[in-house]
């Protein structure tokens, strides 16, 4: 098959050559062709030197790249990458494990699969497309994810209404490519939720915090927790299994409550244990008293473009600035930034200043990152989005 061709600027392949997976659009001297958007083509040096094959797309980033080899991005293609993908989670004990069916199958760039997202929640997975590359390929990734997976694999739900580009001017796109509407109820670490993935965030629930939960389970015990921001509750009920005294969770949403509520008593039915509260976090962090000794802050991302950075820092600042001023002596703070466009050294600064302006001795007993199963490509360090800070308050 003959593919368009991109021509990049003399010196302009330097980047390609180190494996990183994307072609800016400034580093374009010509394309021979006139590929669409989300057609494939062929990259080459000013030296006609072949460099990549990938996703042509319309933006700053002009081209991701698929593979460094020129070969077809046939059949045999996303079988071999989904199945690279499948055995690493199979290697980490998330794939096929008696008390775990929840985790991240592919994870964009760090499978080499760059502006793909699949998540795994029992019998169904669910599929994001972020370029539409991507989602002109769904029905061949379905098809090569029911070879690699097998029959457990029921379900394939694709959600990509809100992770296509707007500028493509595509029809949102939602459904059933493969099974029907099922409400599995999902394992993680041996605690069971029910996920919302057709009206839910992302691909409906926070598969990356798996771990970062668990070890909250390990500080819970006879503390007064609040989980902020707690979506469908997942630190929430890691801390009720901890043996916390009491867990009061908050979020805006009325619906993310209402299912925090349900994977609770899933859990612990009947336990008088947990209260939840739909409210705006900045107002209930504000009346909410000094009532707690452990608080997780885990916020949707304050900045997803460079432009508002500054304002996201001040964010940042000012929840982690209350949570000091409110925690209880020997209180423990985990809080987080899944802003790609925050650094570690952004985010960290932001704690810090928070934490003198409060005037409070605070160690840092962990920093926490993304897990194993949304693995960061070592020539794709943009891949690293999550942090995390687990803070002891004197």
């Amino acid at each position: 098959m003959s593919y368009c061709k991109v021509f990049l600027k003399p010196k302009k392949e330097e980047s390609l050559l180190r494996f990183h997976p994307w072609v800016f659009s400034g580093a374009i001297q010509r394309i021979e062709g006139q590929p669409e958007e989300g057609d494939l083509v062929e990259v080459y040096g000013a030296n006609q030197q072949f460099l990549a094959i990938g996703h042509y797309q319309i933006g700053s980033i002009a081209v991701r790249v698929l593979s460094f080899t020129q070969r077809e991005i046939d059949h045999a293609f996303w079988v071999e990458r989904i199945r690279s993908a499948y055995q690493l989670r199979c290697i980490l004990g998330l794939a096929n494990t008696p008390n775990n069916n929840t985790y991240r199958l592919i994870h964009g760039e760090g499978d080499s699969l760059p502006g793909l997202v699949i998540d795994m929640y029992a019998h169904t997975a669910v599929m994001q497309a972020h370029s539409v590359g991507m989602h002109k390929f769904r029905f061949e990734i379905a098809e090569a994810l029911k070879e690699v997976v097998g029959d457990t694999l029921q379900n394939i739900y694709y959600k990509s209404e809100t992770t296509l580009p707007y500028k493509a001017d595509l029809d949102s796109e939602k459904g059933y490519i493969y099974g029907h509407d099922v409400e599995d109820i999902a394992l993680e670490n041996g605690l069971k939720f029910c996920v919302d993935w057709q009206k839910g965030q992302k691909t409906g629930f926070f598969v990356d915090q798996r771990e970062n939960r668990s070890l909250l389970e390990h500080y819970s015990k006879g503390r007064s927790v609040l989980n902020m921001f707690c979506y469908t509750g997942g630190f929430s009920f890691y801390a009720m299994r901890g043996g916390a005294k009491l867990v009061h969770s908050v979020d805006s949403s009325a619906k993310a409550i209402s299912l925090t509520n349900k994977n609770v008593e899933l859990n612990f039915p009947g336990d008088p244990r947990h209260q939840a509260f739909a409210e705006d976090a900045f107002k209930y962090l504000e009346r909410m008293g000094n009532n707690y000794d452990l608080i997780i802050l885990d916020p949707p991302a304050f900045a997803k473009h460079k432009n508002v950075l500054r304002n996201a820092l001040q964010g940042y600042r000012k929840l982690n600035a209350i949570a000091f001023e409110k925690i209880q002596p020997g209180g423990i703070l985990f809080t987080f930034s899944c802003s790609q466009v925050v650094s570690k050294e952004n985010f960290r600064l932001a704690v810090f200043s928070a934490a003198a302006q409060s005037g409070r001795n605070v160690r840092i007993l962990h920093q926490l990152t993304q897990p194993a199963d949304h693995p960061v490509n070592i020539y794709h360090p943009e891949g690293e989005y999550l942090k995390g800070l687990v803070l002891y308050v004197e």
